[in-house]
């Protein structure tokens, strides 16, 4: 392969990868070969909690950029930090022998079956069975390598959740197979293809395949066409690698105030159904439970009020007094659901509970008393 890649790139990227990377020779059975494989594990890897699995082809250009990113992802809490394994394929050009297919069919070659089943029944479950591997999984591929990782989606479930497509090679029927699969699988998945403008002898095809998954309307898929101009074949990993985990994770970020203001103030449905329906989501897919932000809360109670929807406060202050039970906020916002729905008393004596407790965020205790006062006032308690 005649790209270089990204290897000057790594060099300024200035992460010191090396202290968290292992490398060693993977025998394999079905391959009959050794091959070389890089192992990034968190700095702070424990066998308490789990970690998504993010599969690299091309590793001799992809597995440095990707491990980098999912650092810096993972120390702003923008992702759960993450197992990566790198498998290398740039020696003697073994890629295009590992990612080959047939040119009538489409299908992998003799020896692409063998690297498929390599990757599915060799690496993969051995890291899964020997670390603390989370259900996610996601793969990255760039050209003829960004084709293969398409042939996991053949099977009646996905082998991964998450498919990174760099500037795909696509195989013959490709551009009409991806949409066919994506369409049929009933489970979560996203794909994401990156693309430079520049002409290339896929890029029709490419287009094509974007307009067809376009067309599929599935709340399961999480579809993202990413095209950059003033990129070429080379450079254009180094763009979209950063855009994919912004995409892909984008539900494990603090809620944002454009989600608040698109997303959740316009929906129909309960404020505290939006909280609910992420957090259950980030379980499902990366197999723990995430305590829930606080500015996550926040911007639930601030639509509770804005909605005038009252009734998410009482699940919104249920929450609150398991995952902050030592602050006013579970009460505050109880006692503001029994002031909202007309039962003064109940809130009187919920605001009193709050008064009693640590403050945090804008809630004071002057807040809580103001309450009561203007309750008293009223109502004469």
């Amino acid at each position: 392969m005649k790209k270089r890649l990204l290897v000057v790139l790594m060099g300024l990227l200035g992460l010191n990868l090396g202290a968290q990377v292992k490398k060693e020779i993977f025998e394999s059975f079905k391959l009959q070969e050794r091959r070389n494989v890089s192992y990034y594990f968190p700095e702070d890897y424990s066998e308490d909690k789990i970690y998504p699995l993010l599969v690299v082809l091309d590793a001799e250009y992809l597995f440095d950029l990707v491990v980098a990113n999912a650092k810096f992802q993972s120390k702003l809490d923008r992702m759960p930090e993450a197992i990566i394994v790198g498998v290398g394929q740039a020696e003697n050009d073994i890629r295009l022998e590992d990612c080959a297919f047939d040119e009538q069919t489409g299908l992998p070659s003799d020896k692409g079956k063998m690297f498929y089943e390599f990757l599915g029944t060799e690496l993969v479950p051995y890291l899964a069975t020997t670390y603390k591997v989370a259900p996610f999984k996601m793969l990255f591929g760039y050209d003829i390598t960004a084709n293969f990782g398409n042939y996991f989606l053949f099977k009646d479930k996905s082998f991964f959740n998450s498919y990174v497509s760099i500037s795909p090679v696509l195989a013959p029927e490709m551009e009409n197979r991806v949409p066919e699969r994506l369409s049929a699988l009933d489970q979560v998945i996203f794909y994401n293809v990156i693309v430079e403008k520049e002409p290339s002898d896929d890029r029709q095809r490419i287009l094509q395949m974007n307009h067809s998954i376009n067309s599929i309307t599935k709340e399961s898929l999480h579809y993202f066409f990413d095209e950059y101009d003033h990129t070429d074949h080379e450079s254009i990993a180094a763009y979209g690698i950063s855009k994919a985990f912004d995409n892909v994770f984008k539900i494990f970020r603090p809620i944002s105030p454009k989600e608040y203001k698109t997303d959740i103030l316009t929906s129909s449905e309960p404020a505290f159904k939006y909280l609910e329906d992420r957090y259950t989501m980030i379980e499902n897919l990366f197999g723990f439970a995430k305590p829930v932000e606080l500015n996550d809360i926040m911007a639930i109670y601030a639509a509770c009020r804005k909605k005038e929807d009252y009734e998410s406060l009482k699940p919104l202050a249920e929450l609150c007094k398991k995952q902050y039970p030592d602050t006013m906020m579970g009460f505050y916002f109880e006692a503001e659901y029994y002031e909202f729905i007309g039962e003064p008393k109940k809130a009187f004596k919920t605001f009193e509970k709050a008064f009693q407790m640590q403050e945090i965020d804008f809630l004071t205790k002057d807040m809580a008393l103001e309450k009561i006062d203007a309750l008293k006032a009223d109502f004469g308690y």
